[in-house]
């Protein structure tokens, strides 16, 4: 059985560098989702020059949505989206520090280049199975954009969450 790479973000390059496509990994520390209308305030954030909500250097982001939590539970299904929909915003964030994000599906030719320039991965993880991947997640609190509801960002805690590196710092894929 392949080994389990254990991460534990704030990411460095280093970290980055030891990960090749098709590398199981496992999360523990402070992750944050984001989609989409996220993505691109954070980008517009950055355009404009005011302070983000959370530091983006060594930062990984889901591409999540979760839903509300159930009485007692600390989250909802917090299942991936799909990553393209963020290919538009992703190269600005990872030229900002962004070191790893999950989703799935494809990333288009400049989110992999940005990869490559800038020392950073594309993560993917299990489609379909939210609820089991929310049983990882320990503490989840809305950070920015609350008006988005369930694609607020949110800085969630996470333990031993499992992913897949689909896209490596070097240029690899899993989907090749």
């Amino acid at each position: 059985m392949d080994e389990i790479k254990e991460l534990h973000p704030p990411l460095t390059e280093a970290d980055v560098r030891l990960l090749k496509a098709g590398d199981q990994v496992s999360l523990t520390g402070v992750i944050y989702t984001a989609r989409d209308i996220a993505h691109k305030r954070l980008c517009e954030s950055i355009d404009s020059g005011c302070k983000l909500a959370f530091e983006l250097e060594g930062a990984i982001i889901y591409f999540c949505g979760p839903t509300p939590a159930r009485p007692g539970k600390v989250i909802g299904a917090a299942g991936p989206t799909m990553s393209s929909r963020m290919d538009a915003f992703s190269p600005k964030l990872i030229a900002n520090g962004l070191k790893a994000m999950i989703g799935k599906g494809y990333r288009d030719a400049e989110v992999r280049d940005a990869l490559k320039k800038y020392g950073a991965v594309h993560l993917s993880t299990i489609g379909g199975a939210g609820a089991l991947l929310s049983k990882h997640i320990v503490s989840a609190e809305v950070i920015a954009y609350e008006d988005l509801g369930a694609e607020a960002i949110t800085k969630l805690e996470v333990v031993d969450f499992p992913a897949v590196v689909a896209y490596d710092c070097y240029g690899n894929s899993v989907y090749k």
